[in-house]
């Protein structure tokens, strides 16, 4: 009883230690495994070993800091946003000036006089003579409309109809001319604005002719497929009540579509030209302040800073660099404000007055677009029909820049009463300079080159005849 009393403890006792030993495994399982947690948890200080291996195991492009990119500044990155270079240049303009500006200030103080500026379109507030010559500009306009009313009915013929426009024309330019040239009363700047609009008016309806004879020539055409009524209705039906609606000639010969033409911002005559839907208040308003106020600004300038420097013609020319781009930047908002201003009062939906001519790197490009109105005249009413009777590119070409030498010659010299040829040789400059520029210069070196001549041509062609009419009017007159 003993023995198996013994026994059975013993048996008791080696159960419990296998237990016990299992137990005891299973704890140690469960301890390493919370370590092996922890020291997964906690953060691991590599050796520089331990780092080499690591980057090793992970690949190169989990590190590398460089890839194939190019330059902001060059052209193949597609970076345009150059904005904060422009402001700075900008800023960098205006502190390096404002030297100028300050010494302008303490040398002549406030030149700026608003009731002056009258004076150089009024010599006697009594005589008006460059407003009467635009009065009678309407006689040339009612002969113009007329001859076309004669001509659509066959009452002259194609020949003397031509004939008669030829003299109308003629008269335009040379009337005018010999008007400014034989009164004294008249002011250069008030000859200025009579020729200008003399010689708007010749393109203006230079191209009436154009295209009114263009129509007769379709109708001729039609003549033979279409009824009378149908190729010519009577000019008493066209004057009905169709102001919106297509017109066809010669409908169009009315003194309400004649002087709408007059007035529109532009040179080349259409039948039905686009047109705004209504009159925005807004707009007109905002357009009209900017002209008040881009007009005093212009004016106020060229007392300021340009008179002075032509009075003291012995200076430098660069003294009137900063004054120059000024101007010709607030001549560009004032002629954008005003062109609008006409366009959005007459309904005139055709807004492209001139396109980005700033980014030009040629001299023909220029040209080409800082003024639409006459770069489509001379396309339509001058190049293309010399194109047409067989003259070469650049014949009609370079006859386009004779014509536009003549007319700054005109509006310039004219006034003046003087003859320099300066602007006329200046404009004719223009083709041995396009070539040079189209020939050896490309991009940003083309338009540098454009910019030069904008800045520093035409300003010192501009001073050398304000220098001799200064010279022969205030000099012989002080002596």
């Amino acid at each position: 009883m003993g023995d198996r009393s013994e026994k059975g403890l013993v048996k008791h006792k080696r159960r419990s230690t296998i237990s016990g030993d299992a137990a005891g495994a299973h704890q140690k399982t469960l301890s390493g495994q919370v370590k092996e947690k922890e020291q997964s948890q906690r953060p691991r200080h590599d050796t520089p070993a331990n780092k080499h291996k690591n980057h090793r195991d992970a690949g190169d492009h989990d590190f590398s800091c460089h890839k194939l990119q190019e330059s902001l500044l060059s052209s193949d990155s597609g970076y345009s946003n150059y904005r904060g270079i422009l402001n700075w240049c900008v800023v960098m303009l205006v502190l390096s000036n404002a030297r100028l500006v300050l010494e302008n200030l303490i040398k002549y103080g406030v030149l700026v006089d608003p009731i002056q500026i009258i004076s150089l379109f009024l010599k006697d507030p009594y005589s008006w003579p460059a407003p009467c010559l635009i009065i009678v500009s309407n006689v040339f306009i009612m002969a113009a409309f007329y001859i076309e009313r004669k001509l659509s009915v066959g009452i002259i013929s194609e020949g003397t109809g031509t004939f008669l426009h030829c003299i109308n024309l003629a008269a335009l330019l040379f009337v005018p001319a010999g008007t400014v040239l034989s009164l004294t009363s008249i002011t250069p700047v008030g000859s200025v604005l009579a020729l200008s609009v003399f010689t708007i008016l010749f393109l203006k309806l230079y191209s009436y002719r154009d295209v009114n004879k263009w129509c007769r020539e379709i109708r001729q055409a039609k003549a033979r497929t279409l009824s009378r009524s149908q190729s010519c209705p009577s000019v008493h039906k066209a004057n009905g009540p169709t102001e919106y609606t297509h017109v066809s000639y010669p409908a169009n010969l009315t003194h309400r579509d004649m002087y709408y033409f007059i007035f529109v911002p532009t040179l080349c005559y259409d039948l039905n030209f686009p047109r705004s839907r209504r009159i925005r208040k807004r707009f007109l308003l905002r357009r009209l302040l900017e002209m008040v106020f881009l007009m005093q600004l212009m004016l106020g300038l060229m007392q300021q800073w340009m008179v002075p420097t032509i009075q003291n013609s012995m200076k430098p020319f660069q003294d009137m660099d900063f004054s120059r781009i000024v101007e010709r930047l607030l001549k560009l908002a004032y002629f954008h404000s005003s062109m609008n201003f006409v366009a959005e009062l007459m309904r005139f939906g055709d807004r492209e007055f001139y396109r980005d001519w700033w980014n030009s790197e040629t001299i023909p490009y220029f040209w080409s677009n800082w003024n639409i109105p006459v770069h489509k005249w001379c396309l339509r009413h001058f190049y293309k029909p010399m194109l047409v009777k067989g003259v070469n590119k650049l014949s009609a070409q370079l006859a386009v820049f004779f014509l536009s030498a003549f007319f700054h010659e005109y509006l310039v010299s004219v006034p003046l009463k003087m003859f320099r040829f300066w602007a006329f040789l200046g404009m004719m400059a223009q083709i041995p300079l396009a070539y040079l520029v189209g020939r050896f210069l490309r991009g940003n070196y083309g338009n540098a080159a454009v910019w030069m001549s904008l800045i520093i041509g035409q300003p010192i062609a501009v001073l050398m005849y304000v220098h001799d009419y200064y010279v022969l009017h205030y000099e012989s007159t002080a002596a």
